[in-house]
């Protein structure tokens, strides 16, 4: 096993994520087996109780781990499965120490930072590694660790301890260090200054560690002399310094390193640069026709994000990402304008009458700035969620597009149970415990006294009960898909009848039928929810079905888009469907995009 490992220098933000992926990218493009670690030094288990306004959005992975958005990065960039173990933190290390001295597992020994912490770090590397993530059951050739936070922040020491020690465990030739680190322009001087580097370099080589590649981020491209400059002062060969400049789109970031050839630099420090061990050269095409495509898209297309969390758009990195990956898929310019929920609401029309006009004029299609289409995320707890309702009813009334995730469905059915059924006390019991009309409640086998890792994760199965509906055909009249999941509660089994009886239909249910899945109203251009989070398993040439189907709606693409996947059909039919059922599998040759924030939009 050969391992590369990425470490960030200066400041934080500087997108060791993307960087670690797209040496990913480059290195499974040379014919290897890539996996991924995301070392996060926090005391946290997990990221499942992070507040998205402080940590961005948790990733949820098929077996129920909830982790830093990071990994969502990588399954992307890389097209793998990961577990919850490719998420190292603090937390898990100490807990997994604790229990072992607790087992007794030490035999007496006084437990420490050094050697025990550091061990459990450096075992937990070398197990995880070897697990398959491509669907295979090959281990990996390569493993791209990320090391979370900056050079020098305390709580990473005891990672950066064990990481110095790994690299001696495994030898000469099986570790490769990429040092990602800042290359600032003082706008007064107007030159690019090496001096942040050369310290963060010199803290590195404190703590044990000798970068053997530097990347550096910048706004322009790097000047010779200042890649000589950098080599002289960090000892590092001119040829193994890689320049990360600022691109249109992040799908440049793989092309960008390959031009340079990070992957021979890489590749000769893993000694694997030689004949008969490197099947290849990078081949690229794809990404270099996604990224030149991106990059031509004119047409737009305009989707409200109705949220709670809409201040950081890391918020929301994977619905926005699935967003991308289908509207490139169709041609469409994708601009993505933030609602906060609360300032739909009434209050904010006399507390906030400038925000609250504002927002409604983003929602509202017939205002010049106005929606092709509504998107309400997942969240919780009850701020902003009357106003998530409003945009569900504005967008039913007006046959609006909408896709609703997680709460986004579950706020639809509310809505409908209000309006339509004219069952005024209708709410989820999530908001008000003590509801007279409870039609979203807490699932039974739900904790109420622990909030890590108790909701419904991972991967479940979903199964069509008609296989006319808009979704089945975008799935292409599959009789089930496996998506992830991540709540607390659902929607009131006891009243699906009545609501049926109304109107809104249930299409898709879990192994039990009793669990709802994902909700539509047949009379509605596009009015879809889905209790699962689809944007998980998006891909860059694999959209996600629902979010192709949300763009193609809102863009009038979308009977021609269900004629490709599913072909037309008639008339409604059950759809009989079971766990011995056969799965079918929808491939879309999309393309992927990433976003740049300007002012309440995000413009693609």
């Amino acid at each position: 096993m050969k391992y590369v490992l990425v470490t960030g220098g200066v400041v934080s933000g500087l997108g060791k994520g993307v960087t670690a992926s797209s040496i990913g990218v480059l290195l499974k493009a040379c014919g290897l087996r890539v996996t991924s670690i995301k070392i996060d030094p926090y005391l946290n288990t997990d990221a499942g109780t992070m507040s998205p306004f402080e940590h961005g959005e948790v990733f949820v992975l098929d077996d129920g781990g909830e982790v830093d958005l990071d990994l969502g990065n990588y399954e992307r960039f890389l097209d793998i499965k990961l577990t919850r173990d490719n998420n190292i933190t603090t937390g898990k290390i100490y807990q997994a120490v604790i229990n072992k001295e607790r087992k007794g597992d030490y035999l007496g020994k006084t437990v420490q930072v050094v050697p025990h912490i550091t061990d459990e770090i450096q075992d937990w590397i070398e197990r995880v590694a070897m697990n398959p993530v491509d669907g295979t059951d090959k281990p990996a050739d390569v493993c791209v660790i990320e090391l979370g936070g900056t050079i020098g922040d305390i709580e990473s020491m005891p990672f950066i301890e064990a990481l110095g020690q790994f690299s001696y465990r495994v030898g000469p030739g099986n570790f490769c260090l990429v040092h990602v680190s800042l290359v600032p322009v003082l706008t007064v001087v107007g030159e690019q200054k090496t001096k942040p580097t050369q310290h963060s370099v010199r803290g590195l080589r404190g703590l044990g560690l000798m970068p053997d590649i530097l990347a550096c981020r910048s706004t322009q491209p790097l000047e010779e002399n200042v890649k000589l400059k950098l080599s002289q002062f960090c000892q590092v060969p001119v040829s193994n310094i890689v320049n990360l400049h600022d691109v249109t789109n992040i799908w440049h970031i793989p092309l960008l390193l390959r031009d340079q050839r990070a992957h021979e630099a890489i590749l000769k420090v893993l000694g694997l640069w030689c004949v008969g061990k490197v099947p290849q050269e990078p081949k690229l095409s794809e990404w270099t026709e996604r990224a030149s495509r991106f990059d031509k898209l004119k047409s737009p297309v305009r989707i409200a994000m109705v949220g709670k969390y809409t201040g950081i758009s890391d918020s929301y990195l994977s619905i926005l990402k699935a967003l991308l990956h289908a509207s490139v898929a169709l041609d469409r310019k994708l601009v993505v304008d933030w609602v906060p929920s609360c300032d739909l609401e009434d209050s904010a029309a006399v507390e906030t009458p400038d925000a609250y006009e504002k927002a409604w004029g983003l929602l509202k299609s017939s205002q010049p700035q106005g929606a092709n289409g509504v998107l309400v995320p997942g969240g919780f707890g009850d701020r902003g969620v009357q106003g998530k309702i409003l945009a569900a009813k504005h967008a039913r009334e007006n046959n609006v597009p909408y896709l609703g995730i997680c709460l986004g469905m579950q706020i639809a059915v509310i809505e409908y149970a209000r309006s339509v059924m004219k069952l005024r006390d209708a709410n989820s019991t999530e908001f008000d415990p003590a509801a007279k009309t409870p039609c979203v409640i807490f699932m039974p086998e739900g904790s109420k006294t622990h909030m890590g890792a108790t909701m419904r994760l991972g991967s479940r199965r979903t199964f069509f009960q008609v296989n006319n509906c808009k979704s089945a055909k975008l799935y292409a009249n599959a009789n089930y898909v496996d998506e992830r999941h991540r709540h607390r509660y659902e929607v009131n089994p006891d009243m699906v009848s009545e609501f049926e009886k109304a109107g809104l239909s249930f299409v898709g249910r879990d192994e039990s039928g009793r669990r709802m899945e994902i909700i539509e109203l047949p009379t509605h251009k596009f009015f879809v929810g889905t209790q699962f989070h689809p944007e998980f398993n998006s891909r860059p040439g694999k959209p996600s079905p629902l979010f192709l189907g949300l763009i193609a709606a809102s863009s009038g693409q979308l009977e021609h888009l269900l004629q490709r996947t599913s072909g037309a059909v008639s008339s409604p039919t059950r759809c009989i469907a079971g766990p011995g059922a056969p799965k079918t599998k929808l491939r879309m040759n999309g393309l992927v995009s990433t976003y740049f924030a300007n002012g309440s939009s995000i413009h693609i």
